[in-house]
């Protein structure tokens, strides 16, 4: 992370975590750290959002994006309790997807994941409606054995690059 660190201040201006307040479990609004991708000066909004958002992602952050390693420290929010290494991610209030899990009884229920279901079943190229169900019905079938498969289904995505920007 030390190294993650040391190419994001180096390659662009700003800090090189970015915190944004997040919808959590039961709706709670969390503070989630990122190591910043996007030129300091972007907006804080949904990507669905932002228009242009494809220019303003740094070099450092395509790759760090693309190898998930920009996730790294909301491994802090697990060891914390705010999260998990699999569930629901957590998203920004106005993000189109927030309002679609209103809409799923149990989407809100489980702590929000690191990775998750959507994540593994196409991430950025799944719609926020589908997103949605993806993310009640793994509340509905959570279990040890099914976070285990989509740990190890989330390392293929990685190592694939599928449904990365």
């Amino acid at each position: 992370m030390a190294m993650i660190w040391t190419a994001v201040i180096s390659t662009s201006r700003g800090p090189a975590i970015h915190h944004s307040s997040r919808v959590g479990r039961h709706g709670r609004i969390f503070l989630m750290p990122k190591f910043r991708t996007m030129n300091s000066d972007a907006p804080v909004c949904a990507r669905e959002a932002l228009q242009g958002s494809e220019q303003r992602i740094t070099r450092v952050g395509k790759f760090l994006r693309r190898t998930g390693l920009d996730e790294l420290p909301q491994l802090l929010c697990v060891l914390s309790g705010e999260m998990s290494l699999i569930g629901p991610r957590p998203l920004l209030a106005d993000d189109p997807g927030a309002s679609e899990r209103t809409k799923f009884p149990g989407a809100l229920e489980v702590r929000p994941g690191i990775s998750g279901l959507a994540q593994v079943s196409g991430r950025n190229s799944v719609p926020a409606r589908r997103k949605a169900r993806l993310d009640a019905f793994y509340a509905r079938a959570n279990s040890l054995g099914f976070e285990l498969v989509l740990l190890v289904r989330t390392i293929g995505v990685i190592i694939s690059g599928k449904g990365f920007m």
